[in-house]
């Protein structure tokens, strides 16, 4: 008893959650939402054996996560592991700008990735009564399995990261625009392309078999393209940068493929910032862009029409990448859909002076 006569109060019991019911079970946290909800396939057995663990363990349904679509909190969340990004800042503001048309506000939140306060972190410990469900924009460095995605509450990815069919996944096809970028600079007279902000070592038969990470896929895309046309891609004009996908990333990795003396006449860049640092380390080297050398990027950045050479780049599809994960977020939230499924869409070139 405490100084002063007055009884401590007990401590409040942790709630018992879906995830303690499933982990106690030996199921899957799908498997033990469909007994909760009676749907789903599974054999007496199972389903007996979770409606067991259930009692035992005293689980309480929580009616605004089973009933979202008749006592909702009017919230969705949306984690990103940083805003710096001029692409993640913007995806934040056409998320906030779908969601209001919808009468729907959102929580922005970032998360430290690749840590233990990364997205798996944040992904079981989410909290259905504040918000009803979580756009996840999953960062290329998170350690995520399959089983970290099987969540009870409405879940949509969006980005380059796989989903293993066990949610929502929302992207544009990096392939297919990462090709279609090479082929513009092929048709417009480039044949010995340089590509800046790959990851890790140079392995083309693993990246032709690459299904997730921009900068794998978009590399995978320059490979496609390149074959198709019978040309070759040198690695040594492959410029890793890892992670960094800054301006001086770009600059650095463009600067050493220049003093490799390796003859280029094409930049992929893999994001803007990238290809923004490439032209200057061309320029300062006295390229001229693009008559020897041209430069194509992605995503569009509010800056890339503005430059002494206007960056030719490719369409973020932003404008459909929000919207679409919004209503997706929404239309699980009433329970409109079943199965998780893939949404995919093209890009297009955005051209300017830094091509021909």
């Amino acid at each position: 008893m405490p100084a002063g006569g007055t009884p401590a109060k007990p401590a409040r019991p942790r709630r018992v959650t879906l995830r303690d019911v499933a982990e106690a079970a030996g199921v899957s946290l799908k498997t033990a939402s469909n007994v909760i909800n009676h749907s789903g396939r599974m054999s007496d057995a199972t389903r007996t054996k979770v409606e067991l663990v259930i009692k035992d363990l005293g689980y309480r349904v929580n009616v605004a996560a089973r009933n979202l679509s008749r006592d909702h909190t009017g919230f969705i969340t949306l984690a990103v592991p940083t805003l710096t990004p001029p692409y993640l800042a913007e995806l934040a503001n056409r998320t906030i700008d779908a969601a209001r048309l919808q009468d729907y506000s959102v929580y922005v939140t970032t998360y430290a990735e690749g840590s233990a306060k990364g997205a798996r972190d944040l992904l079981r410990h989410f909290n259905s009564t504040v918000s009803d469900g979580m756009i996840l924009s999953m960062s290329e460095v998170e350690d995520i399995r399959p089983e970290d995605l099987e969540v009870d509450f409405p879940l949509v990815v969006v980005g380059a990261r796989t989903t293993w069919g066990r949610a929502d996944h929302v992207t544009p096809d990096d392939i297919a625009a990462a090709a279609t970028a090479a082929g513009y600079l092929y048709d417009h007279g480039s044949r010995h392309l340089a590509i800046v902000g790959a990851r890790g070592t140079y392995d083309e038969t693993s990246l032709l078999g690459a299904i997730e990470g921009n900068a794998q896929l978009r590399t995978r895309g320059v490979i496609e393209e390149t074959r198709r046309r019978g040309l070759e891609l040198d690695p040594r004009l492959v410029g890793a940068t890892d992670q960094d996908w800054t301006i001086g990333a770009g600059a650095r990795v463009t600067q050493r493929l220049i003093d490799a003396g390796v003859s280029f006449d094409g930049v992929v860049a893999l994001n803007d910032q990238l290809a923004i640092g490439a032209m200057t380390a061309l320029r300062t080297s006295g390229y001229d862009v693009p008559g020897q050398v041209q430069v194509i990027g992605f995503d569009n950045i509010e800056e890339a029409p503005y430059l002494q050479i206007p960056l030719t780049t490719m369409a973020s599809r932003l404008e459909w990448t929000a919207p679409t994960a919004v209503e997706r977020i929404l239309g699980r939230i009433r329970g409109d859909f079943s199965a998780p499924e893939l949404l995919m869409t093209k890009s297009h070139v955005i051209a300017r002076a830094s091509t021909r």
